[in-house]
C-alpha cells in the first residue's frame, strides 16, 4: 500500500515533537524548583506563575503533539486562569490545607498580578514552541 511522503513523515515529526514537549515538561520543573531555592518574593512567586503556565503548554504538547502553538498558549492561559478564578471560591484553599500537591496545583489565595504572569508564561511557551517549529523545518528543508 502506498503511503504518501508527507504522512509517511508524520509520526516520527510527532514523536519528536513529544520527546521535545517531554524535554521541556523537565527543564520547567527544574527551573521551578531551582528559582525557589535561589529566589524569593517577587522574583520567585511570579516567576512560578509564569513557569507553571509553561509547564501547562508543554503537558498539552506532550498530550497533543499536532496542536499548533496558539492553541497550546491558548489553552495553558485558559487553565492557568480558570485555576487563579477558582481561588475566589475557597475551595483550592480548603484542598491547600490537607495536600502539599493541592497547594502546588491550585495555590490557595486569588492575586490579580497572577493573571498577567500566566499571559507571560504563554506567551513564553509559544514563542518556544515556534522558535522550535522553524529550526526543525530549517534543517528537515537543508537535509
Amino acid at each position: 500500500m502506498y503511503v504518501p511522503a508527507s504522512r509517511d513523515r508524520a509520526g516520527p515529526r510527532r514523536a519528536r515533537t513529544r520527546l521535545a514537549a517531554a524535554a521541556a515538561v523537565v527543564v520547567t520543573v527544574g527551573a521551578g524548583l531551582g528559582l525557589r531555592a535561589v529566589a524569593a518574593g517577587s522574583l520567585a512567586k511570579y516567576g512560578g506563575d509564569a513557569l507553571y503556565t509553561v509547564l501547562i503548554f508543554a503537558l498539552i504538547v506532550l498530550a497533543l503533539p499536532r496542536v499548533t502553538a496558539l492553541r497550546a498558549a491558548a489553552g495553558a492561559l485558559a487553565v492557568s486562569w480558570t485555576v487563579e478564578f477558582l481561588q475566589l471560591s475557597g475551595v483550592p484553599a480548603e484542598l491547600s490545607r490537607h495536600s502539599t500537591v493541592a497547594r502546588l496545583v491550585l495555590g490557595s489565595t486569588f492575586n490579580p498580578p497572577d493573571l498577567f504572569w500566566y499571559a507571560v508564561g504563554a506567551a513564553v511557551g509559544w514563542l518556544a514552541h515556534t522558535a522550535v517549529s522553524l529550526c526543525s523545518a530549517r534543517s528537515s528543508l537543508s537535509a
